[in-house]
């Protein structure tokens, strides 16, 4: 029995739960670790020297406030904490899925259809109140007579967001873990450590696809003239 299993069994709460929040956990003790490096005497403008967590937090958020700033626009520090906040739980999740014996949240289904509807819900939500009314009216399209088949269209468009977010994310992943949990059991040594590097590489493409996509989602919800 592993110890997502034995966790489980001694508490009765489903595991992606317990997956959930050990990567709640790790995020916040993340945050405290480096808001307390920037605290210190120096301010936290000498650089932390070497591989640390610091130095990868920055490197991510320098990352994702480039891709933030060319998908949403100069409207993209008020959406970038939602984002930045799914891409940093994704790819935690998604990690710790790589660890044997667990399972990370995202090779459930009920986790990756939630963060897709919280998306989803985000960037509609972005869309009405930076549009109002108009963002409404342009599912019925340009033409009057043509509005019927355009809301169909756009409805079905619209939906089809949440469905590629949540099955891309949690088809990869579960993928990913299986492939790795195989060689494991195959080939103790070695071989996996391949694959647990590519697993890595997946754990992180899946989270800056998801965000990535969220981000564009937004800026097209964002008025034509505050998006570019």
């Amino acid at each position: 029995m592993t110890l997502a299993q034995q966790l489980e069994h001694a508490t009765s709460i489903p595991w992606p739960v317990w997956a959930s929040l050990f990567a709640i956990t790790l995020i916040l003790l993340s945050g405290v670790l480096v808001r307390s490096r920037l605290a210190a005497a120096d301010g936290g403008i000498v650089p932390d020297a070497g591989f640390s967590v610091r130095n990868i937090i920055e490197l991510l958020t320098e990352m994702l406030v480039g891709m933030a700033e060319q998908t949403m626009g100069h409207k993209w520090r008020t959406y970038f904490p939602f984002v930045a906040t799914l891409f940093l739980f994704i790819l935690v999740a998604n990690l710790l899925g790589l660890i044997p014996g667990l399972g990370g949240a995202t090779t459930n289904a009920s986790v990756t259809w939630a963060w897709a509807i919280i998306s989803f819900a985000v960037h509609q939500y972005v869309g009405i109140k930076e549009n109002g009314l108009d963002y409404l009216k342009h599912f019925a399209g340009p033409v009057v007579w043509l509005a019927p088949l355009y809301i169909i269209i756009e409805v079905i468009s619209h939906l089809s967001r949440v469905f590629t977010l949540a099955v891309r994310l949690l088809a990869n992943m579960s993928a990913d873990h299986i492939v790795v949990g195989v060689w494991l059991a195959l080939v103790p040594v070695v071989v996996p450590a391949i694959f647990l590097g590519l697993g890595v590489v997946v754990a992180f493409l899946q989270a800056y696809v998801f965000a990535m996509l969220s981000m564009i989602y937004i800026g097209l919800a964002l008025p034509h003239d505050d998006s570019h």
